[in-house]
């Protein structure tokens, strides 16, 4: 039986678009020139992948930061292709997304930038019950969940496959990727409707608690295992052009993540709570302690690893080129982290 209030959590996450707003001061210069009256769009998902943006959010750091005259708005999006589109609309200025969405749109236009990274690994390979797969050589002929396609989820199984000489069908081999939201998933799993699913935190865990799945392939080895980005900062170029607002901003995410590595009890109640504050339903503290043992907060970035996934999104023919030279900009978290 599935757990009502976690499936019911995931849907109203899925079915609406969430905007909450955290002011500081109003402006009528939200553009502005550096001296302050500034607007700061941040955009993250309401996910524990997420748990840095949300961290700094719940303990103020934000407005810390950006002082007073500076008005924070938050927009939370259900995948990162919605992130990037809200980006590249300038509903969103700097957040929290996967590396392969903003890669897509990197390529397409230079205009977006990975300034930091936020979650290492909290992805996951887990098989459904009844299908056999135990290896991912036995991935040969059967059909895998991934959030979206072209996601970074998708990207890594790509490059799992490649591991054991496997390939999906896109690309002739026999291994069929179905995109499916992570909520749907869990029925999928029951109705064994796919064989195995490449998700991340909170899903594997529900997948193999309340959907009777089997892991495959833990964080740590999935992929590039503890080197895989999950989750990175990403900013646009207009706003980076904003004197000081992208080094606010990394001085709050720095604080978040060292938050989070110092105190891991106190920021899953507190992730727990923004999200049940969103949503209005509410995760358990299992259910979340599990899942955040699965993944790693950090700055840290694998550049040849996030060039690994532009070639491999290229040769799925998600993208015309793995060319991304430029979009890694991490001289300003290098400044302030010094």
């Amino acid at each position: 039986m599935l757990k009502k209030s976690f499936f019911a959590l995931i849907l109203s996450v899925l079915l609406i678009g969430i905007v909450s707003g955290c002011t500081q001061s109003s402006s009528n210069d939200e553009e502005g020139d550096g001296s302050g009256g500034k607007s700061v769009k941040i955009g993250y998902f309401p996910n524990l992948t997420h748990s840095a943006t949300i961290i700094a959010l719940e303990k103020g750091f934000f407005e810390e930061e950006f002082g007073k005259d500076v008005k924070i708005e938050t927009k939370t999006v259900a995948n990162g292709g919605l992130f990037m589109e809200a980006m590249a609309t300038n509903a969103i200025d700097v957040g929290t997304v996967g590396p392969g969405p903003l890669l897509n749109f990197y390529v397409k236009n230079p205009e977006y930038h990975l300034i930091s990274g936020a979650v290492n690994g909290g992805a996951v390979l887990v098989a459904s019950e009844g299908s056999k797969v135990t290896d991912l050589k036995d991935l040969a002929g059967k059909k895998v969940a991934i959030p979206v396609i072209g996601s970074t989820q998708d990207v890594m199984l790509r490059k799992a496959l490649q591991d054991v000489d496997l390939k999906p069908t896109t690309n002739g081999g026999t291994v069929e990727l179905y995109a499916a939201a992570p909520a749907d998933t869990t029925a999928l799993f029951v109705q064994k409707s796919v064989d195995a699913a490449a998700t991340q935190e909170p899903w594997g865990y529900v997948l193999e608690n309340q959907a009777k799945g089997k892991l495959v392939l833990d964080w740590e080895q999935f992929a590039w295992g503890k080197d895989s980005p999950n989750t990175v900062v990403a900013a646009s170029q207009k706003f980076l052009d904003k004197k000081g607002l992208a080094a606010s901003y990394l001085k709050a995410h720095e604080k978040a993540v060292k938050f989070i590595q110092e105190n891991p009890e106190e920021s899953q109640e507190l992730v727990i709570k923004h999200l049940k504050e969103l949503t209005g339903k509410e995760l358990s503290k299992e259910e979340v302690a599990s899942a955040v043992s699965r993944l790693e907060v950090t700055t840290e970035v694998n550049e040849q690893v996030i060039q690994e996934m532009a070639d491999i999104s290229k040769e799925a023919g998600y993208i015309p080129s793995s060319d991304i030279k430029g979009m890694i900009d991490l001289s300003i978290l290098e400044e302030v982290s010094k």
